[in-house]
């Protein structure tokens, strides 16, 4: 039997999960997190998600024993499931040796449309140890635990003020979809035709308070319990995982350094939160296609990066914000108040009439991106100048009201909302940072010269609106050759995307005390230049700092930018004279941007986008 020692950890490996689990050492693995094909005819990569029952229930049994035995005495094992097989692989799994802590719902807040049955809107976790006495159950860490309804209702003195352990219902928004970008910056109101701020709901405690939960046609059924505070109570009886619901498992059941096995790695989510919370990792995937799309997704994270999404739940109460207050004296109703409790029928009316109209929008946007989307994400159909001009011609032929920027804002909230996740969305768009090195500075520089100069507060607000969009794109042009719409647009959002990381990343560099030498743009020569990742500002005769930019390659990046007779020309429409002082690193591609954000705080250059910065 091979070593720990000797086998390649922190990786996928391409494989039938079985036999590579051969290749472990018995009692080697702290954490095994499985979420299996659930045997329900999904259309996977590379396997045929459609057993007969016995063979599947056979299969998994031989799965979950090469999972026990590779567990540690005191190890931990979490399965993810559907309702179809979740009482059979139960069974087996106790059969095999597994002792069950806890069976969690996991309630991902929108039902999947079945037929003469209620809509499914959860999954099950069970929670297995191998040694009952034994076992990682960190609930004193004070990251793992959760405010109660006595800190976050009533204000009650009594109140653990180190909050309590989750219940085992838990309610999650669901991963992003295939290929989306999702803006966490991104803002809603209903006077503001701009993308819904997400709110940071990823946990929630009172399902009360969440819009269209729950609903009657879900298989997740809620009732709120009678309890003493409420006046009825009679007085004699008392699909891709969310980062953050993995960050719960692996933060409560491993310790740093331990080691976490996924035997069916898929998007790699297991192994991207424990390589984020500081764990040893180590997936199988029968897909090379997953296993290269995965292995990318962990290239591009560092140890301590944050999980995407909310880590606290939502403070709320009974319905947030509406308990009365006992002891506040009773006084006569205000003004708007009593015009409120007096408003006009035909008021009345007319706001019902809005609101059926906007959900009655809100359904025809969906469908319209049903049509047109080709299996793309919401952001590629909007950044997409083809797709977006499918999506709305759809919207137009179904008699939306609106017109092009208030679609594209429509759609952006339906995709915050989650409202889009049961439409496949099955293709990628797959834009390195090599391949978008040539015209990045451009997208950058162009969308910040948009913020500076007031044309729109976002670049959401830039994409939606096809007239700020060509704007963007002929502006970005100046800076670059030949780079298509698209191509522009996608760095933008790539950058954008990858600010906050590059913040915090930027925290831990040092800015070099002096840069190169300043070169006249008209004297830089392409063949004297390093080939390798550095960093560069560029400044006028006067020394105001112009734009800082970062690349993998310093002699490619500066004759793509400044070789042509045509660029410089631009440039010199900046300032007269402009002089470029290099500094040459050793970064990847993973950790782009952290340099320049630390540069950009240094010198507070004008043409860099602002969120670069921490001021």
């Amino acid at each position: 039997m091979p070593q720990l020692e000797t086998l390649e950890l922190n990786t996928i490996i391409q494989g039938d999960c079985i036999e590579r689990m051969q290749a472990l050492p018995s009692g080697s693995v702290d954490l095994g997190f499985a979420d299996p094909p659930f045997n329900i005819g999904f259309d996977y990569d590379v396997y045929e998600d459609a057993l007969d029952s016995d063979k599947y229930v056979e299969w998994s049994r031989e799965w979950i024993s090469a999972i026990y035995r590779v567990l540690k005495p005191n190890g931990t094992f979490w399965l993810a499931i559907g309702d179809e097989y979740a009482a059979e692989l139960k069974i087996a799994s106790q059969q095999i040796g597994f002792h069950c802590r806890s069976w969690v719902i996991w309630y991902y807040t929108f039902g999947v449309n079945c037929s003469k049955k209620f809509s499914r809107s959860h999954a099950h976790l069970f929670h297995f140890v191998k040694d009952s006495s034994d076992f990682t159950f960190r609930e004193s860490v004070p990251e793992n635990r959760i405010p109660s309804a006595r800190q976050l209702v009533y204000n009650d003195k009594r109140a653990n003020s180190q909050g309590r352990l989750p219940d085992d219902t838990w309610i999650v928004r669901p991963a992003d979809v295939v290929g989306e970008l999702m803006d966490e910056e991104a803002t809603w109101s209903t006077s503001h035709l701009t993308p819904p701020h997400d709110d940071d709901q990823t946990f929630t405690l009172r399902p009360q308070d969440l819009e269209q939960r729950f609903g009657e046609d879900e298989d997740t059924w809620y009732f709120p319990r009678v309890a003493g505070t409420f006046k009825e109570r009679a007085g004699f009886h008392g699909c891709q995982m969310p980062e953050q619901l993995l960050g719960r498992i692996v933060g409560f059941c491993s310790n740093e350094n331990d080691l976490i096995l996924d035997p069916f790695a898929g998007s790699a989510t297991t192994l991207a939160v424990a390589k984020k919370l500081g764990r040893r990792y180590l997936g199988f995937d029968v897909s090379a296609d997953y296993v290269q799309h995965g292995l990318q997704r962990l290239n591009s994270i560092r140890v301590g990066d944050a999980l995407d999404g909310s880590p606290a739940p939502l403070v709320s109460a009974p319905k947030t914000g509406l308990r009365k207050n006992p002891r506040k004296k009773k006084t006569s109703p205000g003004p708007d108040e009593h015009n409120d409790r007096n408003q006009p029928e035909k008021q009345q009316r007319e706001k019902r009439l809005g609101a059926t109209q906007l959900a009655l929008t809100m359904r025809g946007i969906a469908e319209a991106f049903r049509l047109t989307h080709d299996g793309f994400s919401a952001d590629r159909v909007v950044a997409d100048v083809e797709l977006n001009r499918e999506f709305l011609n759809a919207c137009r032929k179904l008699g939306l009201v609106g017109e092009p920027r208030v679609w594209n804002a429509l759609l952006f909230r339906l995709r915050k909302a989650g409202k889009l996740i049961p439409i496949p969305t099955t293709e990628r768009t797959i834009m390195s940072w090599q391949d978008c090195d040539d015209f990045l500075f451009a997208s950058e520089i162009a969308l910040q010269k948009m913020l500076s100069h007031q044309l729109a507060e976002s670049l959401d607000e830039i994409l939606c609106d096809p007239s700020l969009a060509a704007t963007f794109d002929e502006e970005a042009r100046r800076y670059a050759i030949k780079p298509t719409s698209l191509e522009l647009r996608w760095a933008a959002l790539k950058i954008r995307k990858q600010a906050k990381v590059a913040r915090t990343r930027a925290a831990v560099l040092t800015p070099p005390s002096r840069l190169g030498s300043p070169i006249p743009i008209e004297e830089l020569r392409g063949n004297e230049l390093p080939k390798q990742p550095g960093v560069y500002l560029i400044n006028n005769a006067q020394s105001h700092k112009l734009y800082v930019g970062e690349t993998l390659n310093l002699r490619r990046r500066l004759s793509k930018q400044f070789g042509k007779k045509k660029l410089r020309k631009n440039w010199s429409m900046v300032s007269e004279q402009i002089f470029v002082r290099l500094y040459p690193t050793n970064a990847e591609s993973a950790e782009m941007l952290a340099w320049q954000s630390c540069l950009v705080k240094k010198y507070k250059p004008r043409l860099n986008y602002r969120e670069l910065s921490d001021s």
